[in-house]
């Protein structure tokens, strides 16, 4: 048993919390039943945040506004280039308040600062880059289809957007979608999750400081049932863009087909990095840590099954064994802290929940397995599962903790059998000296991002997004602008018309 953490209280836990007004059409307001969302902060146990509960009223207010900003407001009849150059403006602000950001982060998901400042530097170049799109979005035109006829095809904003956004990566997962929506012309209401809402309402206070007119961008906090229920059903919202659970996401779609609108989600995951006795086995047991332990595995793109040749594992085990007793576990506010504290009470129990069920279906707890003793907030060991196999329970369904399940093969067709039976394909690592093994499981595995000999990088010009029930479309990369539009064909005649239907 690891010694219990002993977790310091900031200097937030000594002040009142911070409260947050909801952003409808350009101006901060109340709830109209005046209802607050309160959030402690997971790794400390304090009161963090006061955010106002927004409802159906709230919901109506803030389409209306965004659908008004859409049909007369300058913002989707603005030169690209002006476009560009307010989301460009808006990045320069979110970097000043990097710092800011990051601690609200850190402080409502529980996240390790040293990490939430990387996500908001990596927030930064993304709305740098959509900034760029927003120059580089175009039509088509068809001067081949005779001396009488010019075809020409049009990209514009498709309209109102409903954003939905989870708790795991506040700000980073916003920026892979608002800022694309913007670049294309399109308004947006946005609701962040009721755990962690803060920094998507700072970001909102940048919008509005950058020059995004009032009504582009309207934040809510609330409930699912309360808030994101109505912005996907909403008549006048013309596309949704969900990131979260296939549980919720499959409503979610439900939903949206009552009115046909476009659905783009980012889903589960349940991610396999498969290791072959000829890869740098010192840095595959590096980003086998890594991938399983990241954000305390709470993240959709979680290396949460190491897949190891047999000839390998007892000793590639070792090694990763050996580098998880290194891991630091602790105060999210804590420079050196690796892994934080768990999202809520609820989720610790699920997650531990699933350890348990391994262990009574025939797998065995190699390393870690329970909850850290601490003075404040709450805390889970990094967990590595011997003994698992592929129809397990805990090889199957997405565990959403720092829970790491091995299982082992000796060909490269068990390997990408293991790897292909889930119900998800978001993504895959694959360890090798040899490049045919490395291109032949990159083609076999059904997953919508393989990475060879690295694992969970991302770069805003690669697009992410999953096969099967780890979601729909992709985000970030050259054509994420054009996911907001619609294409509009346009047809010219020169000249007199010819070949009468009635003649």
């Amino acid at each position: 048993m690891n010694a219990p953490l002993k977790i310091s209280m900031p200097a937030e836990a000594s002040v009142a919390p911070k409260a947050y007004k909801l952003l409808i059409d350009g101006k901060h307001v109340d709830a109209r039943d005046g209802r607050m969302l309160e959030r402690k902060s997971p790794g400390h146990g304090f009161m963090v945040s006061h955010y106002a509960q927004a409802g159906a009223a709230e919901v109506e207010a803030a389409v209306q506004a965004a659908h008004r900003a859409f049909e007369t407001g300058p913002w989707p009849r603005m030169q690209a280039s002006e476009r560009a150059a307010i989301l460009l403006k808006a990045a320069d602000l979110i970097e000043i308040r990097l710092e800011d950001i990051a601690r609200l982060d850190a402080l409502e998901s529980g996240k390790p600062i040293a990490q939430a400042r990387a996500e908001i530097g990596g927030a930064v170049d993304i709305w740098r880059y959509a900034a760029s799109l927003a120059r580089t979005l175009h039509g088509e035109s068809y001067a081949n289809l005779g001396d009488a006829m010019l075809g020409i095809v049009l990209r514009e904003p498709i309209g109102v957007v409903s954003i939905i956004t989870p708790w795991n990566f506040p700000f980073l997962i916003v920026s892979q979608k608002l800022p694309f929506a913007l670049a294309a012309g399109c308004t947006a209401v946005v609701k962040p999750s009721e755990m962690t809402s803060a920094s998507t309402f700072v970001l909102g206070d940048i919008l509005l400081e950058a020059g995004v007119p009032a009504g582009v961008v309207n934040i809510l906090a609330g409930l699912g049932a309360d808030v994101g229920a109505p912005m996907v059903s909403h008549p006048l919202v013309e596309m949704v863009s969900f990131t979260g659970s296939t549980r919720v996401g499959k409503m979610t779609m439900a939903a949206a087909s009552n009115s046909l609108k476009r659905v783009s989600m980012e889903l589960g995951g349940k991610n396999g990095q498969i290791v072959f006795p000829d890869a740098d086995l010192k840095a595959a047991a590096d980003a086998a840590v890594f991938g399983g332990f990241f954000n305390a595995g709470e993240c959709c793109n979680a290396g949460s099954r190491l897949i190891v040749h047999e000839a390998i594992a007892d000793d590639f085990l070792g090694a990763v064994k050996a580098l998880t007793a290194r891991v630091t576990v602790g105060d999210p506010l804590d420079d050196l802290t690796k892994v934080g504290a768990m999202i809520s009470s609820d989720h610790l129990a699920k997650v531990t929940g699933y350890v348990a069920a391994a262990a009574s279906e025939g797998g065995s707890i190699y390393s870690g397995g329970g909850q850290r003793p601490s003075n404040a907030g709450q805390y889970l060991d990094p967990t590595i599962l011997r003994n698992v196999t592929e129809n397990m329970t805990v090889a199957r369904e997405e565990v959403f903790g720092p829970v790491l399940s091995v299982l082992t093969f000796e060909s490269i067709e068990k390997a990408l059998r293991i790897a292909n039976n889930t119900p998800y394909g978001l993504s895959a690592g694959v360890w090798s000296a040899s490049i045919d093994t490395c291109m032949s499981v990159a083609r076999g595995v059904r997953s919508g991002t393989v990475w060879v000999n690295t694992f969970m990088e991302g770069y805003p010009e690669l697009p992410f997004g999953g096969y099967k029930q780890s979601g729909l479309g992709r985000e970030l990369g050259k054509r994420a602008v054009e996911d907001y539009t619609e294409e509009k064909t346009i047809q010219f005649h020169r000249g007199q018309r010819t070949g009468w239907w009635v003649g």
